[in-house]
């Protein structure tokens, strides 16, 4: 590295240092808490007031300070407490002592800052003693116009009056009050304290009257207690004699016991045949439904079915032979029919043949006609007698038919009867129902049982049910076969519907 290097580098640092100590030596920044006053050449402010006053004011930042033509000092504008303690006399004429502490601070506009720069930037000490004096002046004069009740009773009143009056003075020192407090006020006279004995004595005295009270209370609390302990003793005795009563019937019970208990056992002996006879009659019951009632029904039922059966049977077996009947007459019909069919064709066609003949032969048409007349008159008389033989084998397949249903119902009225009134039930409930029909409330006591015996009731003593049945029975099974009322001595025969 060679010299000139060197020296330049040198050169450079030292200007460099110089630099920051003349940065430093010239450069003044202002705290928070304070203002730099400056005075000297060049130095002034926008503000009129400070500008008339000669001096800068620079408050939370820097500015520079030519050292030898401008010189820079720091205000405090933080907060200050001085205590006041004022001998006065009130508008009774009474000397107290007030003592109290006034905290106040410089203002925070330009005006304030120079106002209390002309006045304290040289004697900042001495702030708190002119500010002792200035309160403790306006002190004495509004006491002196209140009284002790006042001052004791009103402390808000004096200190707001004392911050008034003295805001003038405040102001133009440049200082406000931030707070001022009245902490104690004494009396040489013991005027306070005479002014707090009616009180203190009426309240010694509530004090004795409520202690009286309350003994009196306990007193009676005691007496009231001594009552019902005495009540106690008195319950405790009859309680003990009511347990005394109880022992002793207990002790009666206990030797009677012995008869109680056998009549006791006798009465559960007694509950318990009774029981065994009641379950005895219900075992007795149910025998008989399952073993008589319930075989009786199912025979009675397969008797039914076994008739219903053997009738449908019969009446098959007839409907069938009839019907067998039947189509063996239409087929001799037919057969009848197209033989005299055939017959009155071959007529037909000899009588042409013949009329013919006749013409052929000469005789003329009289003869021919005749001979057709006979043709015609034979092929009539030939259809005739097939239809009649067919409407005859149509009556006797019928006549069958309805003489083999007849003679089956005949062998069978009760089962047909049972079908029918089965049928026909519900008809015959919803006639016996409506003898309810005006009823708003029922009571049934024995329940589904006595449901059945109130409906077969009102049938049998009603009517309707029973007329229904008999109308059933008679428009629908026992009729006659052929729709006509059986004659005099005549079988009545029915017919299932």
């Amino acid at each position: 590295m060679s010299a000139e290097v060197v020296v330049f580098g040198g050169v450079v640092v030292a200007a460099l240092i110089v630099a920051t100590l003349l940065f430093k030596a010239v450069w003044r920044v202002a705290e928070p808490n304070e203002a730099l006053i400056i005075s000297g050449l060049g130095a002034h402010t926008r503000t009129e007031l400070a500008d008339s006053l000669g001096f800068k004011i620079v408050t939370g930042k820097g500015t520079a300070v030519l050292p030898g033509f401008q010189t820079a000092r720091r205000l405090r504008l933080d907060s200050r407490a001085t205590n006041l303690q004022v001998s006065c006399v009130t508008q009774q004429g009474i000397p107290v002592q007030v003592r109290g502490v006034v905290i106040y601070k410089v203002g925070d506009d330009f005006a304030s800052i120079a106002n209390a720069a002309r006045r304290f930037l040289d004697q900042q000490d001495s702030m708190n003693g002119a500010i002792h004096e200035l309160f403790t002046g306006h002190l004495r004069s509004i006491i002196g116009n209140l009284t002790v009740e006042d001052l004791i009773l009103n402390r808000e009143r004096l200190t707001s009056e004392t911050r008034s009056s003295a805001a003038d003075e405040m102001s133009k020192l440049g200082l406000v009050v931030d707070s001022l407090q009245i902490q104690e006020i004494e009396d040489e006279t013991g005027y306070i304290t005479n002014l707090g004995k009616p009180h203190a004595a009426k309240i010694a005295a509530s004090a004795r009257i409520a202690e009286a009270q309350r003994d009196q209370e306990a007193t009676e609390a005691e007496q009231v207690a001594a009552a019902n302990k005495a009540a106690a003793w008195r319950d405790a005795q009859i309680k003990q004699a009511a347990y005394q009563a109880e022992i002793d019937e207990a002790q009666a019970r206990s030797r009677q016991a012995g008869p109680l208990s056998e009549a006791s056992a006798r009465q559960e002996v007694v509950v318990q045949e009774t029981r065994a006879a009641e379950l005895e009659a219900q075992l007795s019951e149910q025998r008989l439904q399952s073993q008589v009632r319930k075989p009786a029904d199912a025979k009675a039922y397969e008797t039914v079915t076994l008739s219903q059966a053997e009738r449908d049977a019969r009446i098959a077996r007839a409907e069938a032979e009839a019907r067998e009947t039947e189509l063996r007459a239409a087929a001799q019909a037919s057969q009848v029919k197209q033989a005299a069919a055939a017959e009155a064709e071959s007529v037909r066609l000899r009588g042409e043949a013949a009329a013919a003949a006749t013409r052929a032969t000469g005789l003329g048409e009289a003869e021919a006609a005749k001979a057709r007349g006979l043709a015609d008159a034979e092929a009539a008389r030939a259809r005739g007698l097939a239809e009649a033989e067919a409407a005859k084998a149509r009556g006797l397949a019928e006549a069958d038919a309805i003489r083999a249903r007849s003679e089956a119902l005949a062998e069978n009225q009760e089962a047909v009867i049972a079908q029918q009134l089965a049928e026909s039930w519900p008809q015959i409930v919803e006639a016996g129902a409506k003898a309810f029909g005006n009823v708003d409330h029922m009571v049934v006591l024995n329940g589904a049982q006595g449901v059945e015996e109130m409906l077969a009731k009102a049938l049998t003593l009603g009517g309707t049910g029973l007329g229904l049945a008999r109308s059933l029975l008679s428009n629908g099974g026992l009729a006659n076969v052929n729709g006509s009322e059986p004659k005099k001595g005549e079988p009545k025969q029915v017919e299932s519907q």
